[in-house]
C-alpha cells in the first residue's frame, strides 16, 4: 500500500473529498463523477466485499493500520493528513478513520433486480438520506429481495445513506425506476402487485393484507412529508395501512418499512 502525507487542504488529489457536507454539490457532482465516498473501515470493508473498487483512500496517520488491513492493492493511494485538513478539506470533523472514494458501480436493469424476487420495496420521491440509508437496512435484515428508487429519490450511495445503512445498501440489490407509467408496467410484467403504504379511506389493514399476501410484493413508500404522490398511488393495486393507537396516525417512512418488512417476510 503506498501512503502519501499531503499538508495542504487545496492539493488537488484530495479533489474527491472536498466540501463533503454541501449537499445539493455532492447530489450532482458524485454520480456525474463516477464516484461516491465511503465512511469508515467498516463501511469499507463492506463496500470491497460487494466487489467495489476504490479510488483513493484519505485517512488520519491513528487510522492508517485500519486502511492497511483492508487494502492488498498497491495502485490504490492512500492519502494520509492531519486532523484539522481533514476537517478544513471535508467541511466537518472526520472521526471514522477512513474515508474512501468509490469508483461508483453500474445499475443494473430494473429486470435483473425483479428477477427472482418475491418482494421488493419501491421508494417514491423520498429526498432525506437518512431514511434511505434506514430503508436499506431495514431491507437487508428482513429480508426484501431488492429496492427500486423512482427518479426524484435520494441518492442511495450518498455518504450519509450508506452510513446509516451500515454499507448494506451494497448487499441489497438496487436501481432506478422509470416514471411511474412505465415503472408499473415493468412490475405488473413481472408479477408483482403493488402496494403502497398510505392513509385512505379504502386502504386495507396491513394485518389483513398479509393474511392474503400475493406472491410477489412491491411495497411502496412516499416521501417523508407528503406520502406517495397522486401518481404513485394511481399505480398501485392495493392500498396498504398499518393499525395505529394512541391518537398517532402514522409513523416515520424508515420505521413504517421496518414494520411492513416484518409483516411481509417470508413464511
Amino acid at each position: 500500500m503506498a501512503a502519501t502525507w499531503i499538508s495542504d487542504a487545496a492539493d488537488d488529489r484530495l479533489a474527491d473529498y472536498r466540501d463533503l457536507t454541501d449537499v445539493a454539490l455532492r447530489r450532482v457532482i458524485e454520480p456525474e463523477g463516477g464516484l461516491y465516498i465511503a465512511e469508515s473501515a467498516k463501511v469499507l470493508a463492506r463496500a470491497l466485499a460487494a466487489g467495489h473498487r476504490p479510488r483513493s483512500v484519505l485517512v488520519q496517520e491513528k487510522w492508517l493500520p485500519d486502511a492497511e488491513a483492508l487494502l492488498d492493492d498497491e495502485a490504490v493511494p492512500v492519502y494520509v493528513v492531519t486532523a484539522e485538513i481533514a476537517q478544513s478539506l471535508t467541511g466537518y470533523a472526520v472521526h471514522r478513520g477512513v474515508l474512501a472514494s468509490m469508483h461508483r458501480p453500474a445499475l443494473p436493469a430494473v429486470a435483473d433486480v425483479l428477477a427472482g424476487a418475491r418482494l421488493v420495496v419501491v421508494l417514491d420521491d423520498i429526498v432525506d438520506h437518512t431514511n434511505v440509508g434506514a430503508i436499506f437496512r431495514a431491507a437487508a435484515g428482513l429480508g426484501a429481495d431488492g429496492v427500486l428508487i423512482g427518479p426524484r429519490c435520494a441518492d442511495p450511495l450518498y455518504r450519509r445513506s450508506v452510513r446509516v445503512s451500515m454499507g448494506t445498501v451494497f448487499q441489497v440489490p438496487w436501481t432506478r425506476l422509470p416514471e411511474w407509467g412505465q415503472a408499473r408496467e415493468a412490475l405488473h410484467g413481472a408479477g408483482f402487485e403493488l402496494a403502497a403504504l398510505a392513509l385512505t379511506d379504502d386502504a386495507v389493514s396491513l394485518d389483513e393484507f398479509r393474511r392474503r399476501r400475493p406472491e410477489r410484493v412491491a411495497l411502496m413508500l412516499g416521501a417523508e412529508g407528503d406520502g406517495l404522490s397522486r401518481t404513485a398511488l394511481e399505480a398501485a393495486d392495493t392500498v396498504v395501512t398499518i393499525p395505529m393507537s394512541g391518537g398517532v396516525d402514522s409513523l416515520n417512512v424508515a420505521a413504517a418499512s421496518a414494520v411492513a418488512l416484518w409483516e411481509l417476510r417470508r413464511r
